[in-house]
């Protein structure tokens, strides 16, 4: 019986990506790989050559899907062709939750029995609770980044679920003194869908925050992919913005930020493990929106879903309405105070995310997926 573990892993888009990579470095100092998969940047520079492009699977929202339909299914099968072909001990697919469950579904219908694991838990605690039930045909295990959702995919019917906590917590940097000022940090989102809906309004908003005296320049992070594309369009700007593509370069900007405006998504749980205050907006396709009102406007972004009341201030809606975003970014560039409570609470979030939740601590994601290897080993014998 081989000693080498053979991993077929798929990452849908950027944070997944840095996840899965996260996962592969881990794997590395433990066992020896055979490594297949999807991927960008952070897997690639693990080793990994993508079967395809993982743009091709990062769209978001009906519209994007619509227009990208054709290409998605195409990926889906020669994902789950290749998978089939090379027969992995194990298969991760991070995030990407549709097409994760869809090639999922398709591998169990057409025969494939290695392990078959979901790495970020769908989000049944806040719609559709059903579909942590439906999981569990498809996947052995889940390896959830949030400290409550074991609790809920168990209490849910889902599969085995355990809590690995997220590569962020590897770089949340130790509480701050309270800048008096600093950069302010723009991210409009990194999926082209987001790009359009929100660069305009960042364009006004970098107008109006550039002259603030709290604020000694725009600075806007993204992936090396964006950065052409970005630097064109803010060149257009009545402000200048610096672009940064690197994660030594991020780190050491939130390390001086005095706060930053982010659509929602993973980076508002990098930004609060950075103790970085923000105001974080979401603009919605009229899909997004309609779902959105009927769940009754939750909230969005991950530290105030984790602490479990508002911390950060939220905007979510079809049209963004900009004036009030300035405003609640200005009322945070004025009030230390305001910023002061945030990064306390960003402190709170740390013990969370650092400690899990009882009975659920914080497991080794890499440990997990070698248990599940290893129990499949000796059941095969």
């Amino acid at each position: 019986m081989s000693d080498t573990l053979s991993l077929f892993i798929l990452a849908g888009e950027p944070s997944g990506d840095r996840i899965a990579a996260d996962l592969i470095a881990r794997l590395r100092a433990r066992v020896d790989l055979n490594l297949s998969g999807v991927g960008g940047d952070e897997l690639a520079a693990q080793g990994l050559h993508s079967l395809f492009p993982m743009s091709d699977l990062a769209v978001m929202g009906v519209t994007d899907v619509i227009l990208n339909l054709p290409r998605i299914l195409w990926r889906l099968e020669q994902a789950a062709r290749a998978i089939l072909a090379a027969n992995p001990d194990v298969v991760v697919l991070v995030d990407a939750q549709d097409f994760s469950r869809l090639l999922a579904a398709r591998l169990r219908k057409r025969g494939f029995r290695g392990q078959l694991i979901l790495y970020v838990a769908p989000s049944v605690w806040a719609r559709n609770p059903e579909r942590a039930a439906r999981l569990t045909p498809l996947f052995d295990a889940v390896l959830a980044v949030l400290p409550f959702e074991p609790e809920a995919m168990n209490r849910l019917g889902g599969p085995p679920t355990s809590y690995v906590g997220h590569p962020a917590l590897a770089e949340a940097l130790p509480a701050p003194e309270v800048p008096e000022k600093g950069p302010l940090i723009l991210l409009p989102g990194s999926r082209g869908g987001e790009l359009r809906r929100h660069l305009p309004m960042f364009a006004t908003l970098a107008a109006e925050l550039a002259g603030r005296p709290e604020v000694t320049e725009l600075v806007m992070p993204t992936l090396p992919r964006l950065r052409q594309r970005l630097a064109e369009v803010t060149a257009t700007w009545p402000v200048p913005v610096r672009i940064e593509d690197t994660r030594a370069a991020r780190r050491q900007l939130y390390a001086e930020a005095i706060a930053a405006v982010c659509v929602s998504g993973t980076v508002t749980l990098e930004l609060a493990l950075a103790r970085v205050p923000m105001v974080v907006v979401y603009a919605l396709d009229g899909h997004q929106a309609r779902i959105y009102a009927r769940l009754g406007r939750p909230s969005v972004s991950l530290p105030n879903i984790i602490l479990q009341r508002t911390v950060a201030p939220e905007f979510v809606e079809a049209t963004l309405p900009l004036e009030k975003v300035g405003d609640a970014v200005q009322a945070l560039l004025e009030n230390k105070k305001a910023r002061q409570d945030q990064m306390s609470a960003f402190g709170e979030l740390f013990k969370l995310m650092e400690d899990g939740t009882p009975p659920y601590g914080r497991q080794d994601p890499a440990e997990q997926v070698l248990s599940i290897w290893r129990d499949q080993r000796l059941l095969i014998g």
